[in-house]
């Protein structure tokens, strides 16, 4: 039999999965973005027993890493019969994915303050018509 070194979350990656929950990623796709960020590539299997997570959470987080072009997938043949297996890789650094994860984030606040910024002036503009008299 062929014996395969699985890595695993250690104290320090738990960390960074912990932060990345406090920013708004689910702890499924932290953990599976701290697995497959730091090995080559790898197969859902891997991901399940390296990150502790379940299958159906593995399919939910690399769905997401996937929607955010994060991760790239492809198949390969299962050497016996069967559905082939889906290998992941990681298409960035940590580092590199943190500072998208950043940009985006950045993002979200401007579009945050636009919406406010406009809130204001709506109601701004209403409440001095409805002291007017002047409905809209």
């Amino acid at each position: 039999m062929k014996e395969k070194m699985v890595y695993s979350l250690d104290k320090k990656d738990e960390k960074i999965v912990a932060l990345l929950e406090n920013l708004g990623i689910t702890k499924v796709t932290a953990r599976a973005l701290m697995y497959v960020a730091q090995v080559e590539e790898c197969r859902s299997v891997d991901i399940e027993q390296g990150a502790d997570l379940r299958q159906p959470e593995v399919s939910l987080a690399m769905k997401d890493l996937l929607h955010r072009g994060w991760v790239i997938k492809r198949q390969q043949k299962n050497q016996q019969k069967g559905r082939p297996h889906h290998i992941y890789k990681a298409l960035y650094r940590i580092h590199e994915l943190v500072e998208s994860f950043e940009r985006e984030k950045l993002q979200e606040i401007t579009n945050v303050q636009r919406g406010l910024t406009a809130l204001k002036r709506y109601v701004a503009a209403h409440t001095e018509l409805k002291i007017q008299g002047v409905w809209c």
